[in-house]
């Protein structure tokens, strides 16, 4: 079983590997794979709850779909992503909507979308042996403050900003860092300076690993970001199967013999 302290060993070692999933099928698909971490992200807002951001997402929806994903792995190391305002607000309400996750649905750490109102949370987190990975660049939960979804630390006091933060959160305890949507350079810079390993998502091949929306990856989305890549076409097998049950149903060819069950003896019935 993949550890928090086999994936801060793994840091400029071998590529480290993660996707997101939301149900317990593709968890377990995601798992027999070999993916070294499941993110349960928030991204489940967009991904299948039909948000139109990930705002919306309260604890208990995580709570949940965290609990199917951790009883559908065995080997995957299962990070819990914090919803918006579940943590940041009071250390309190943060240290137990984080413990929740795994104290009761079995997560092994969880991911904190982080800004300087982080640095300390993560660090009594790691004491009280929650296990924190840190998240800097494209913060998608701020994205009212940002203005929209564009790519983080462009220019020199973003960088700055961003390393500066990336350096705080290491030594506040964080065993990882997700650098989303910033330039390639600058991530190979974090990468460089920090001895936790870095996981990209729109940052370059550079990073220690690399993760992305399980929705993107096999092809469900109908759309993706720019940065990211399909890798099969599930939904176009979803739309071809769900025409042909239809098709079947409305020319009468489902359900055929083999798919009933004539009980001998009932005889006819009143």
């Amino acid at each position: 079983m993949v550890t928090v302290a086999d994936i801060r060993r793994t840091a400029g070692e071998e590529p480290i590997t993660m996707l997101t999933a939301y149900d317990a099928l593709t968890a377990e698909i995601v798992d027999e794979a070999g993916v070294d971490m499941i993110l349960v992200g928030d991204s489940m807002g967009n991904t299948v709850l039909g948000y139109e951001d990930t705002l919306p997402v309260t604890v208990d929806e995580m709570a949940s779909l965290t609990g199917a994903v951790a009883r559908a792995t065995e080997d995957t190391l299962v990070v819990a992503d914090m919803p918006f305002l579940s943590f940041g607000a009071d250390r309190q309400s943060s240290i137990e909507h984080c413990g929740r996750m795994l104290k009761e649905e079995d997560a092994d750490a969880v991911k904190l979308e982080c800004g300087p109102h982080t640095v300390e949370l993560t660090e009594r987190l790691v004491q009280l042996g929650i296990p924190v990975m840190a998240h800097l660049g494209l913060t998608p939960q701020h994205v009212n403050q940002l203005g929209g979804m564009g790519r983080q630390g462009t220019d020199t006091e973003g960088a700055d900003r961003i390393l500066e933060l990336a350096r705080a959160h290491e030594e506040a305890g964080a065993f990882s860092l997700v650098l989303e949507h910033v330039p390639a350079n600058l991530a190979a810079a974090v990468t460089e300076e920090l001895s936790i390993p870095t996981v990209g998502i729109g940052a370059g091949p550079d990073c220690d690993g690399q993760v992305l929306v399980i929705t993107d990856v096999v092809g469900l989305s109908d759309s993706s970001p720019p940065f990211s890549r399909q890798f099969g076409d599930v939904r176009g097998e979803y739309e071809r199967a769900v025409a042909g049950f239809r098709d079947a149903v409305e020319a009468g060819e489902f359900p055929a013999a083999e798919h009933s069950h004539v009980e001998e003896g009932l005889g006819e019935l009143d």
